[in-house]
């Protein structure tokens, strides 16, 4: 679930910054898709050990 977050803000942010769409809303769509995959991989580690 959360990968497929991941991957849905990757695509709105790579699709906003080329077209040159609403320019601080980018940055935030990156952070948060950032945030996502750091605490997804972080649940993963966790779950492993």
């Amino acid at each position: 679930m959360l990968w497929l977050l991941f991957a849905l803000l990757f695509v709105l942010w790579l699709l906003g910054y080329g077209l040159q769409l609403a320019g601080g809303i980018i940055h935030l769509l990156l952070a948060a898709a950032l945030i996502v995959l750091v605490l997804n991989l972080v649940r993963q580690l966790t779950a492993e050990s």
